[in-house]
């Protein structure tokens, strides 16, 4: 890095290092901070304001992810949610590019559909989809909620598989569970990620403890 170069932030509203409910395997996951999209019945608002969150810069990102890929080899990839990806898609497709040099997967979560991101021809928004293996898109429409199918909430959302690292999961889908993962943390607090059925997610939500993809 040059002498004055200003080093790429991202908004973080959240990570958790270890999951296996937020796309396929072991993964690493970055929930970015600020969604212009504002889904209705959405369980993270919180994540609504770009004014809110965390400012890390990539760098340190991606020391903190070889550490835990040393320590946790069977890491598989990371996820980003949100928020919204592709409000931040600059410094995240770097942080990107990076992290597959590693071996690792990109999993990335949107409330635009992949139509509107293609026709958009935004450079960042193309670099951004370039290193995502695996991208879930469409805002979620509590009108046609549904879990029947991982990691999703609603019907109208598509899985688009970009590379072929994930091909081999499209007659799988339907075989892969939802799950919920429920974390008690040293200082006492509760924090839950994952898909559950509306009645849980809303005890969840009301008590604080779930952050929700977008």
């Amino acid at each position: 890095m040059e002498r004055g170069e200003v080093m790429p932030t991202i908004q973080i509203s959240r990570i958790v290092k270890a999951t296996r409910v937020e796309g396929p395997g072991l993964r690493y996951c970055i929930w970015v901070q600020g969604c212009p999209i504002h889904c209705e019945g959405c369980f993270n608002p919180n994540t609504w304001s770009f004014n809110g969150g965390t400012p890390m810069e990539t760098d340190d990102i991606f020391r903190e992810i070889k550490k835990v890929l040393a320590e946790t080899p069977e890491l598989e990839g990371i996820t980003f949610l949100g928020g919204e990806p592709f409000s931040q898609a600059q410094p995240l497709s770097l942080l990107a590019k990076r992290i597959r040099e590693l071996g690792l997967s990109i999993v990335t979560f949107t409330g635009y559909e992949y139509e509107k991101l293609k026709k958009a021809n935004n450079q960042v928004w193309n670099e951004l989809l370039m290193q995502t293996d695996l991208l879930i898109d469409g805002p979620y429409l509590q009108s046609q909620h549904d879990l029947s199918r991982p990691w999703i909430g609603s019907k109208n959302q598509q899985y688009r598989f970009l590379t072929d690292v994930y091909k081999h999961l499209k007659e799988e889908l339907l075989t892969i569970n939802n799950k919920l993962e429920v974390r008690i943390h040293p200082n006492g607090t509760i924090t839950a990620n994952g898909m559950a059925e509306p009645l849980d997610l809303q005890m969840l939500h009301q008590l604080g403890f779930i952050e929700r993809k977008t």
